[in-house]
Formats: structure tokens, sequence, C-alpha cells
């Protein structure tokens, strides 16, 4: 028995387009970024899309101050706003670049995050001992 006898037909059409044929990036990346970001103006979305190589680039820019806001404890919000980003790719056949730049400003924070991990001096080396290969001190635990 159906309540509503007055829809005949489903409220989907088959031969309306998918979201999944043309994402829009932009819109969604701005849905997702603006409620972490302190004044939304300062969002800048640039969007590339290939469709020979079936890749997507995505560019954002906001105010360097709305920076660990946006990355969140551990870069959770960040992680989540790339795996949504990457499932609406993913329904179009596509995969997606997110690269995000600080300000306007020189210096680390005009840098793209990727590019900001890449300029990291390498890990400092281990001392090796020389000639005394006598044994270690032994640290005496402390009992109270």
């Amino acid at each position: 028995m159906f309540l509503n006898r007055s829809v005949q037909n489903p409220h989907h059409n088959v031969n309306t387009p998918s979201f999944a044929a043309n994402p829009n990036y932009v819109g969604l990346v701005r849905f997702l970024m603006q409620p972490f970001l302190e004044s939304p103006k300062t969002l800048s979305v640039d969007c590339e899309i290939s469709h020979t190589l079936k890749k997507a680039w995505i560019r954002i820019a906001f105010d360097s101050a709305d920076k660990g806001k946006v990355f969140g404890r551990g870069g959770r919000n960040i992680q989540a706003i790339r795996t949504v980003i990457a499932a609406a790719a993913e329904l179009a056949g596509q995969s997606v670049y997110l690269d995000i730049y600080g300000s306007t400003a020189m210096g680390r924070e005009g840098m793209s995050f990727d590019e900001d991990r890449e300029e990291r001096p390498p890990l400092p080396k281990t001392r090796e001992r020389r000639g005394n290969n006598g044994p270690r001190p032994v640290a005496k635990p402390r009992f109270r």
C-alpha cells in the first residue's frame, strides 16, 4: 500500500547528467574550507582539469593566520577535505591533487605544503663513538 499515490515516477531521472560526469571542484572546496576560515573572502581556489590524463589539479590559497584551523590537529581537517575531493574525483573516473599555498607574502608561507615538506633539512646523523668502546653508564631507577 502506497501512502502517496500522486507520485507516479520515482524522483530520480536516468536521463539527467549526474554529478560524477563533471564535478564542481571549486564549489566543493569552497564549501568544505570556508567554515575553517576567519575571513572566507581570502580563500582563492584554482582548478585545472586534464580530460586526456583524467587528472585534476586544485590549488588553494588563504590567509596564513587560518593555517592552523584549516590543517587541524595532526592534519585531520585537511586530510578529511582531501578524502572528500578524492571521492568526488573517483566518481568521475579522475584522480585529484590538492596543493595548498599560504598567504601572498614570500617565504615559507608562500610555498605549497608539499614544497614546504621537501625543503626541510635532513635529520642529523647519530654520533659514532670513537675509541672508548667500554661499557656505557647505567642509569639507576629512582624510588620514592
